[in-house]
């Protein structure tokens, strides 16, 4: 199959988060990742960097990604987001959410802010032609928080199962996770990583009207996490993920928190 950077990038803010959080145990922890991902065809087609910072029982999770390579000569794509909210145990409840993309020169925002109450505030910039109403939107997280609700859940109970209403401020869906079993990883793409893992199947299903580019993102696919901090953590190291495009590869490259500096690929 051939590789169309459009379909691939319109859609790839739903893969955001995707195992790329994790929440670290102490007052005033900060943890750094960089995720190298790969295309059909082995071509190499993003960085994704993500910070998560905790001060007591708040947590604050910012990401960033840039196509690179030759996908970013054809689609010249930048994303800036953030999270914040409140851990609680074995989960998290979110209070805001902020994404900026500039695609190809077209600038883009989606915000959240979600309410005690189980209401949420939602914008975009440019407003789609069918917003999500309130209704949908109440008891929703954002991407980014759904996943650190997984991870923490994994670190404390030793299970993905788990169903994440998602709601990022313009599109409305379901991030389901079940278990796949422990699985042992052999070093694979330039990831020098073999060890045991725990494998979480990922389902993604819409709810409502989509807009175009949300029915783009990953439909289904398997994360493997591994215990590579001290503490009850673990963290997202490996991904596979089934695209309207073919699958693509995501690799833990650098690691850095709570005295670990893991450098798995150059």
């Amino acid at each position: 199959m051939s590789l169309t950077p459009r379909l691939f990038w319109r859609g790839f803010g739903a893969l955001l988060a995707l195992g790329l959080v994790t929440a670290p145990a102490n007052a005033a922890d900060r943890l750094s990742m960089r995720v190298e991902v790969y295309g059909p065809l082995g071509l190499h087609v993003l960085t994704l960097n993500t910070i998560l910072e905790e001060i007591g029982d708040r947590y604050a999770i910012t990401v960033d990604y840039a196509t690179t390579g030759v996908a970013g000569l054809v689609i010249d794509q930048k994303t800036h987001a953030q999270a914040r909210g409140r851990l609680i145990p074995a989960s998290a409840q979110p209070e805001s959410f902020r994404s900026l993309t500039r695609r190809n020169g077209v600038e883009r925002q989606d915000s959240a802010d979600y309410r005690p109450d189980g209401s949420v505030e939602g914008r975009s910039t440019p407003a789609p032609s069918d917003p999500v109403t309130a209704a949908a939107a109440r008891g929703t997280v954002d991407n980014l928080t759904a996943y650190l609700r997984l991870e923490r859940q994994i670190a404390a109970k030793q299970t993905c199962a788990l169903t994440a209403a998602v709601f990022d401020g313009r599109h409305r869906y379901d991030l389901v996770f079940a278990d796949a079993g422990q699985q042992v990883l052999s070093a694979e793409n330039g990831q020098r990583l073999e060890g045991r893992t725990i494998a979480c199947r990922m389902t993604r299903q819409l709810r409502g009207a989509a807009a175009p580019e949300q029915d783009e993102g990953a439909r289904k696919g398997t994360i493997w996490y591994a215990p590579l901090l001290p503490g009850d953590v673990v963290v997202p190291v490996r991904m596979r993920l089934e695209t309207q495009i073919g699958s693509v590869d995501a690799y833990l490259a650098e690691l850095h928190g709570r005295g670990v500096d893991l450098r798995l690929m150059e």
